[in-house]
């Protein structure tokens, strides 16, 4: 069984924060991770907003950017789960952005693994939709 990754859980592969740890021990795991390729685009916005904050340095980022689509078994195109993420956006009144791995959660039955309380609190409103606290 693959598992869906945020953004919340991946950006923690590349600068130490709380939980940093246990967003290793995934990359350990024997489960494929997946997410919509809009991961890579909340990794470098995140990773972005440490540079500015001087928490990273930016040839970190970078780096960790040109790395991290190799961190997944596999990235979805937005194309293929655009329709069903808007579904899934009107029906909960959630912002789209998490919509995509609800989605992605629906069509693939698996579980998503995340440190957003909001998005976790959206997946449990969703009927046959797993998620996991980091």
């Amino acid at each position: 069984m693959s598992l869906i990754v945020d953004a919340s859980v991946a950006v923690k592969w590349f600068s130490e924060e709380e939980q940093s740890d246990l967003a290793e021990t995934l990359l350990a795991g024997m489960e494929p991770l997946i997410a919509p390729d809009l991961v890579i685009a909340e990794i470098g916005n995140a990773l972005w907003k440490k540079v500015t904050r001087k928490l990273l340095q930016p040839r970190q980022a970078v780096s960790a950017m040109a790395d991290a689509p190799s961190f997944f078994e596999h990235l979805v195109p937005l194309g293929d789960l655009a329709a069903r993420a808007t579904e899934i956006a009107i029906e909960l009144q959630h912002p789209i952005y998490d919509c995509f791995y609800l989605a992605l959660a629906e069509r693939e039955r698996a579980p998503i693994v995340s440190a957003d309380g909001k998005l976790l609190a959206a997946a449990k409103r969703m009927k046959g939709v797993e998620g996991r606290r980091l």
